[in-house]
């Protein structure tokens, strides 16, 4: 890791929201912001990974009081910079494990962060950590790809999925272990550098298992914040568990 901030460093950070300009689009944010609020109805969300801001000012705008965990400084210090993103407050640590205070209705996960957590006990303790947050009937979201081993040739374990005269992107996968890391290289002012992020993939019946360990139920499963119907060809999905009553 580069320091405290893990793998989300100032290096990172300073970066992250023009390398994923895409996601800040109106038409990918708006049809999750529009999910989120309607979960959580007149409740408090609680943001797990909640970087540098992306979801939760759009919808603090909705109304809706937010409440962030993030392990990465760097990443919070954008948040603070944006319109309203001072008003939010974020507890600092690992979201598997961090607790604050109160009850939420809705806990949300987005953008493939469940796969920063890099073993599956910490996956579970995840889920764990969010059941002992929310209200009865409250709701767990994960917006997660679908492991994309049938791009793998036989004998193969890199894919890559960003190639340019001045940047090189790949992923690499263990099917062992379900490790896999993002790695990035890039040429800026003739200099190379290089970036490696380590995840662990995740399948959606895994995390129905995981759900199931914590109390928690699925409710719904789209391919998209669209609701399109989840198929054996979809690439992402958006799973929503339920907390039991009782």
């Amino acid at each position: 890791m580069e320091d405290e901030d893990g793998h989300f460093g100032e290096r990172v950070a300073a970066s992250y929201d023009e390398s994923a300009r895409d996601m800040f689009e109106p038409s990918v944010l708006e049809p999750a912001v529009d999910v989120l609020a309607d979960l959580a109805g007149s409740g408090r969300a609680l943001e797990l990974g909640i970087g540098t801001g992306r979801i939760a000012p759009p919808l603090t705008q909705r109304g809706i009081q937010v409440h962030g965990i993030e392990l990465s400084r760097a990443m919070v210090a954008r948040l603070r910079a944006k319109p309203g993103g001072d008003a939010i407050g974020v507890t600092t640590g690992d979201f598997a494990t961090t607790r604050v205070d109160g009850t939420f209705s809705l806990a949300y996960l987005v953008f493939n962060t469940i796969m920063n957590l890099t073993t599956q006990a910490a996956q579970v303790a995840c889920f764990r950590n969010v059941a002992a947050h929310l209200e009865p009937n409250g709701c767990f979201v994960i917006e997660v790809v679908v492991p994309e081993l049938r791009r793998l040739p036989p004998g193969q374990h890199v894919v890559p999925f960003d190639v340019s005269p001045t940047k090189w992107a790949f992923d690499v996968y263990d099917v062992a272990t379900q490790a896999m890391s993002s790695n990035y290289v890039e040429v800026v002012d003739g200099r190379g550098e290089y970036t490696s992020i380590p995840f662990r993939y995740v399948w959606p019946a895994e995390l129905d298992l995981m759900a199931q360990l914590a109390g928690l139920r699925l409710r719904d499963r789209w391919a998209g914040w669209g609701r399109e119907p989840f198929t054996s060809e979809s690439r992402q999905h958006v799973s929503i568990w339920e907390k039991h009553m009782g």
